[in-house]
């Protein structure tokens, strides 16, 4: 797993991210008529963390706890309720014409399923080359060089450019989709689960692909994930999501060895043991995530939490920093 030399940062240059206060609530209707609105699922709700130029930021969370919407807010693909989402010190809710196309260029995205996300009617370097044909004027023969540049990136020859996806094996055609989201001198890459519909020795070999070409290329990732140890593994620090919000945030090292909040200590509980003598408590939680359409009040996971007191079902806690660059919302803290 990574440590940066400061938990809190991994570089003393400005955060190419900024989210502050990020909130997204989606309206639930009854499909009678007139239609009326009935309540808010609140997806996200009110989150703050940055990335540094070449840090991997970690978001990890049971599903349903608003990593996806998260990444499709930073995407573009879903529109905030409220909250500011800066790249380069600029909010993204203002971009329009030449500068929403740069932020696009700028900022790619690898999916779960990479032959879901190949078209199966285009070869390789068509797939790839299709971000140069919107975002650039490079002629044909550039375009070729470049996908073949990429492709030698990836670890793969500059000739499988000629064939299609379904030729590939799984682990391949995610080289490819990485090869893609590269193509455009990417700085920020949301990988949301990219490994997790691999095989375990395949999951490895692109672990290792994408940490070097991080530190070739000097690329920033927002790795989104539910399992522990990948993403322990890869990123710098590591943010806790829960029901909509951030719960714990600290470096990856950190977090591994000094888990704070409950769910946390949960999460590495339900994780296999990094070593059979380790002592830590553990801590086990039941029941299903609460609906996001009506959160619990006060702590939103005190009805799960076995270290829950009673003011916890009464006043929401403030995520504060509790060690240099560890934060936590618990009241315990």
């Amino acid at each position: 797993m990574k440590s940066g030399s400061n938990p809190q940062r991994v570089s003393m240059s400005p955060p190419l991210l900024e989210v502050e206060g990020l909130t997204k609530h989606f309206p639930v209707t009854i499909a009678l008529f007139p239609r009326r609105q009935i309540g808010w699922v609140k997806a996200v709700d009110g989150i703050d963390f940055a990335v540094d130029p070449g840090e991997t930021l970690g978001v990890i969370g049971e599903s349903g706890c608003g990593k996806t919407t998260t990444s499709k807010l930073i995407l573009l693909q879903e529109g905030p309720t409220s909250g500011a989402i800066r790249f380069d010190g600029e909010d993204i809710a203002g971009l329009a014409g030449p500068e929403l196309m740069r932020y696009r260029r700028e900022v790619q995205v690898v999916f779960q399923d990479p032959y879901s996300s190949l078209s199966p009617r285009m070869r390789v370097g068509e797939i790839i080359a299709e971000p140069l044909q919107i975002h650039t004027d490079l002629s044909r023969a550039a375009q070729q060089e470049r996908v073949a540049e990429v492709l030698d990136l990836v670890g793969l020859r500059p000739e499988v450019a000629a064939l299609f996806p379904h030729e590939f094996s799984g682990g391949q055609r995610q080289r490819i989709a990485i090869a893609r989201a590269l193509v455009t001198n990417t700085r920020l890459i949301v990988l949301d689960e990219p490994v997790s519909a691999l095989d375990v020795s395949i999951r490895a070999q692109i672990m290792n692909q994408l940490e070097e070409l991080q530190a070739r290329l000097g690329v920033s990732y927002i790795f989104i994930g539910h399992d522990l140890a990948t993403v322990a593994h890869i990123s710098h620090r590591i943010a806790v999501m829960y029901l909509g919000q951030i719960v714990e945030m600290a470096d990856s090292l950190e977090l591994c060895e000094k888990p704070l909040h409950p769910y946390t200590q949960a999460l590495f509980t339900a994780a296999l043991p990094a070593h059979p003598d380790d002592k830590r408590e553990k801590l086990t939680i039941s029941g299903e995530v609460p609906s996001a359409l009506s959160p619990p009040s006060g702590c939103r996971f005190h009805p799960r939490c076995p270290k829950a007191m009673s003011r916890c079902a009464v006043d929401a806690p403030e995520r504060k920093e509790v060690a240099p660059g560890h934060s936590v919302a618990c009241h315990l803290y």
